[in-house]
């Protein structure tokens, strides 16, 4: 008898006990998921999680069955284990007040030692066993000095992360031109790259100012939305071929990939724009061969000497 079937079972049972949840360790911090054994939790809980470092404290700010939320999802490192006593969110107020502390000391000793940077933001480990203390510069930085001062100061390993400007937006939050929570912030973890041809592809006008966001570099739902719009351009007639029509030929002007409609022009200058339906089954203008790359095939077909090769 065929076992195969059978010895799944547990996991899928496995997988509809555990939970995942959505945490936020700090107001406008990074959201992480971690997995935990009860769905009891709700929003706006302080838990205990069970971090690499050792516990933290963290507010839910979501959740869902683990069997729906593994599509994609990462190594969960965390894991939720109880809800927070009051001495713990007790202490962690007073850590946040803590970390509030910290920052600006650092901040007296960057101007002390007249240090090229600027800081982003300060974290301490629930525990106290270190503090990292994040940045930005546009050079590299000897902080060493720095360093042997704060820990001086705090008494505690100290650590020193540099990050870039789209981090540094990520850590800090804000609204984006739609007037919704900044994506950085909402929802993503990595930063893919965005480049210009995304803009392109997506008939935006290439003004900074407008396809830029807050860490000014170009907005990171350029690359949501760029793979929706190539697939629907896949099979439209390109900008600036002729398609026939009814026995005319028309050039394609513009394309409408959200709408899938086209808008052609005739030899006379009028314009009329076509549905899905109309184009779709046109009659395309063949491609033509590029003359650099013909010139190459022919000559291929030669000898070195320009005669035929020998047969």
């Amino acid at each position: 008898m065929d076992n195969t079937a059978g010895e799944s079972l547990p996991e899928q049972e496995d997988a509809v006990r555990h939970y995942r949840y959505r945490l936020r360790f700090r107001d406008g911090g990074l959201i992480i998921g971690a997995r935990g054994d009860e769905g009891g939790f709700t929003r706006d809980q302080m838990v205990m999680v069970a971090a690499p470092h050792g516990l933290e404290p963290a507010m839910v700010v979501g959740m869902a069955p683990m069997r729906c939320a593994m599509a994609g999802a990462t190594q969960l490192d965390y894991a939720v284990l109880r809800l927070a006593t009051a001495d713990e969110r007790a202490q962690y107020h007073d850590l946040i007040r803590q970390e509030d502390e910290a920052f600006h000391i650092c901040q007296e000793l960057v101007e002390k030692h007249q240090l090229e940077m600027r800081l982003v933001r300060v974290e301490r480990f629930f525990n106290g066993a270190k503090i990292i203390f994040y940045f930005t510069a546009d050079n590299r930085v000897d902080f060493r000095a720095l360093v042997k001062d704060l820990v001086r100061e705090f008494r505690t390993r100290v650590e020193m992360r540099q990050v870039g400007v789209r981090h540094e937006t990520k850590m800090l939050g804000g609204l984006g031109a739609c007037g919704r929570e900044l994506c950085c912030v909402a929802f993503m973890n990595d930063f893919d790259s965005v480049t210009i041809k995304m803009a392109k592809e997506q008939d935006l006008l290439l003004n900074p100012a407008k396809i830029s966001g807050l860490c000014n570099r170009l907005l990171c739902c350029l690359e949501h939305e760029y793979e929706t719009y190539r697939q629907l351009r896949k099979n439209m007639p390109k900008v600036g071929k002729r398609i026939k029509l009814g026995g005319e030929l028309v050039r394609v002007k513009s394309q409408n990939p959200l709408r899938q409609t086209i808008v052609v022009q005739n030899d006379e200058g009028a314009e009329r724009q076509l549905p899905l339906g109309e184009w779709q089954h046109c009659e395309r203008e063949p491609a033509r061969v590029d003359k650099a790359v013909k010139k190459t095939t022919d000559k291929g077909r030669k000898g070195e000497d320009g005669e035929p090769p020998p047969a």
